[in-house]
């Protein structure tokens, strides 16, 4: 499938204008970048910055390194110059000032489009080894990482107005809504055949918790970026994402979550194993009790 035109004009264009420091760390000047996206205004393109580094602090990375204050001269014609504000910017910088650019400029979404890409050809180089896993250990790999999601996730609701335990299930209750075609939790706990007191996260193969795990990285990134302010605007979003998730998952041809498998092991009983034969295998001298 061709990409569409401009978007290798523009991988070459944001490519070219990457600079290297001394001790080799790559960096972009937000004074070059700024026409790069159709921003012809400094002012401007000063607002977009300010979104950014917004994003990277509720994303939990440190501003400071990811965009630096430094200022750079610029000709004003006859030979002179004079010092403008400018930033040094790291990839990911670039990348959340791409997200809250002005999506009416045909460059930001080609730039977008550029980052996705670029997202995916790291995910797949990861997948290298993660895909050397056996399924167990994928389970356990990606049900701690839905765990430690599902707490930033659960922040983002928060400030969108979700506020008390109902409300949360609720809006969780639309996320699975969206992603298992209508089912709700209830429904998904009662399908898997489980007890009151088992988790349905507990319960899915790693296919189904990678689902699970895109629908809640997804829905906290736009009800953050769309500064989702209301527990309706929340709960629409998260049943939106879990739609959108469903149908990638379609068009990729890949088997919809309610119809996968459920393993015969839950999450614990497989850590409760793991955890026996490490035991196992360390040496009895090391388990022995100083005398």
């Amino acid at each position: 499938m061709s990409k569409p035109p401009g978007i290798n004009r523009h991988h070459a264009s944001f490519e070219s204008i990457r600079q290297l420091d001394e001790q080799g760390n790559e960096y972009w000047s937000a004074r070059d970048l700024a026409p790069l996206l159709d921003y012809q205004q400094w002012r401007n393109f000063a607002l977009v910055i300010e979104k950014a580094q917004q994003a990277c602090l509720a994303s939990g990375n440190p501003v400071a390194d990811h965009f630096a204050d430094i200022s750079k001269m610029v000709g004003i014609g006859s030979g002179a110059q004079r010092e403008v504000a400018d930033a040094r910017l790291s990839r990911y910088a670039c990348y959340l000032i791409v997200q809250n650019g002005d999506p009416a400029k045909p460059v930001i979404a080609n730039g977008q489009t550029y980052f996705a890409l670029q997202t995916r050809r790291q995910e797949l180089q990861d997948s290298t080894q993660f895909g050397q896993l056996s399924e167990v250990d994928k389970r356990l790999a990606i049900r701690n990482e839905l765990a430690e999601h599902n707490k930033h996730l659960a922040a983002a609701a928060r400030n969108a107005g979700v506020e008390t335990p109902m409300d949360y299930a609720i809006f969780q209750d639309h996320g699975y809504r969206g992603l298992y075609g209508g089912l709700s939790a209830k429904d998904i706990h009662a399908r898997k055949g489980l007890k009151k007191s088992q988790k349905i996260l507990d319960h899915m193969g790693s296919t189904e918790l990678a689902a699970n795990l895109f629908r809640a990285t997804q829905a906290e990134e736009k009800l953050k970026r769309d500064n989702v302010s209301s527990k309706k605007q929340a709960n629409q979003t998260h049943l939106d994402v879990g739609r959108k998730v469903r149908q990638t998952i379609k068009e990729l041809g890949g088997t919809m979550p309610e119809a996968l498998p459920t393993p015969k092991q839950s999450i614990k009983q497989l850590q409760s194993t793991k955890k026996k034969l490490e035991q196992k295998k360390t040496p009895s001298s090391k388990r022995e009790k100083p005398r």
